[in-house]
């Protein structure tokens, strides 16, 4: 079992092409895409990083290049210390990063919610779909050029549009942006409401 350090010491010298990137809390590393599952490999069955706490991605914006980055946070439950590593997807519009599934079943959900949310393609993943909108919705809410208030969308299910009488939503979040009322108050009344109440008030109206 190595400390985080030591096993990112260990790992730039297996893999020449593995950078050390800049980080505040844990040591970190930028890996290329192409080296990244055996990167992974390395870390779990030489250095003892046996659980993947958690994968997620960022948008750098427009414009960025790479725009798109995919981050996984490594623990070794037997040190413990935890590595952060960092790979840049291909593509821009399109953009790709190979799936772990393979190493970490648990990383299915959250390549799922990367997808979803960011429009990033694992490739080798056994059931890339959504996980969070439905089927067919046409946006990455994640994704920079994504407006705060959401995007009014039709609903896809005619039982909800029978039941609500809505027939569009502002996915994902209808009237945000969303704020705590200001000064001191009780946890209980503390619930953000939308600075832009008009979607709810206009559904609720009677026709």
């Amino acid at each position: 079992m190595s400390a985080p350090a030591a096993a990112l010491t260990a790992l730039r010298e297996k893999f020449p092409r593995v950078t050390e990137r800049a980080s505040a809390d844990h040591p970190a590393a930028d890996v290329p895409a192409e080296e990244l599952l055996a990167v992974l490999r390395c870390l779990r069955d030489e250095h003892g990083y046996d659980l993947l706490a958690d994968l997620t991605a960022v948008d750098w914006a427009e414009g960025a290049s790479p725009r798109f980055t995919v981050i996984y946070h490594l623990l070794s439950t037997a040190t413990p210390g935890y590595l952060r590593l960092a790979t840049a997807c291909a593509g821009d519009t399109e953009p790709a990063a190979p799936s772990v599934t393979g190493l970490w079943p648990a990383a299915n959900w959250h390549e799922r919610e990367a997808y979803d949310m960011f429009g990033i393609r694992f490739t080798g993943h056994p059931d890339l779909r959504r996980i969070l909108m439905w089927d067919g919705y046409p946006h990455h809410p994640l994704r920079k050029e994504f407006p705060l208030a959401g995007v009014e969308t039709p609903l896809p299910d005619p039982e909800i549009v029978a039941e609500t009488g809505a027939k569009a939503i502002a996915a994902p979040m209808a009237g945000g942006p969303f704020v705590a009322s200001p000064g001191e108050m009780k946890m209980t009344e503390a619930e953000p409401r939308a600075k832009d109440e008009s979607w709810n008030e206009a559904k609720d109206k009677p026709e």
